[in-house]
């Protein structure tokens, strides 16, 4: 993984040189060389597998939001977990995530699902797997990028400044449960698909909290209103 490791964000470059030394991630290089080889389509492309490392440095995290996997129709996935690409359908799940936030901030959903002001304001959109086959979804799980992207919440775990995990569903939940409850604030709500939206992820006000932890540590609150235009 070293080709892509060097277009890393220096910070999380030095803060996981370790992982991505390791023989779980030169197994993961190979398999996506190999993948490739064979004519499969990869999403996002190459350049974006760190694209939230890359937008929210590990010093700036101010809120984790985690999600699965990367989106595996055409056009969609660029490295931020719940974003699409400008001009692509907004997905079901971030239309609740937009409702939940009219809800609670009274700001009007909008118009495109390009998440990056959120990613370039702290908000660290990171997938447990960084990758998927086109028309493929969960076809890279098992594959290592679970291991490297719990290296990146303990490092964020371990940083001085406090920060807010929203982990929406039980995926998130087990994934972040060894997170410092005593420095971090930790928001739990079942996820925002269609499937579970209606069963506490509306109403339970993660924006908000988020915004009056972070006022409360003297620290900057996130502007969640979207630009209109991208």
């Amino acid at each position: 993984m070293t080709d892509t490791a060097i277009k890393l964000e220096d910070g999380w470059k030095q803060a996981l040189a370790s992982e991505f030394s390791s023989p779980y991630m030169e197994s993961l290089k190979q398999f996506l060389q190999a993948e490739k080889q064979a004519g499969k389509v990869i999403f996002p492309r190459g350049a974006e597998y760190f694209r939230a490392l890359d937008l929210t440095r590990l010093g700036e995290v101010k809120v984790v939001i985690l999600g699965q996997d990367p989106y595996h129709g055409e056009g969609q996935a660029h490295g931020l977990c719940f974003s699409v690409q400008p001009g692509v359908k907004i997905p079901p799940s971030l239309v609740n995530i937009y409702k939940e936030m009219q809800a609670d901030l009274g700001i009007a959903p909008a118009r495109h699902g390009f998440l990056e002001h959120w990613a370039r304001q702290g908000v660290l959109l990171l997938n447990s797997v960084l990758t998927v086959e086109r028309s493929l979804a969960a076809s890279h799980q098992g594959r290592g990028w679970e291991k490297f992207t719990d290296a990146v919440i303990a490092r964020v775990n371990e940083q001085p400044s406090p920060a807010v995990f929203m982990l929406w569903g039980s995926y998130a939940q087990k994934k972040a449960a060894f997170v410092d409850q005593k420095k971090h604030l930790v928001l739990k709500a079942p996820h925002p698909s269609p499937l579970s939206a209606y069963n506490g992820f509306f109403g339970s006000r993660h924006f908000s909290k988020a915004n009056e932890f972070l006022e409360a540590q003297g620290l900057q609150p996130i502007d969640w209103q979207l630009p209109a235009e991208v």
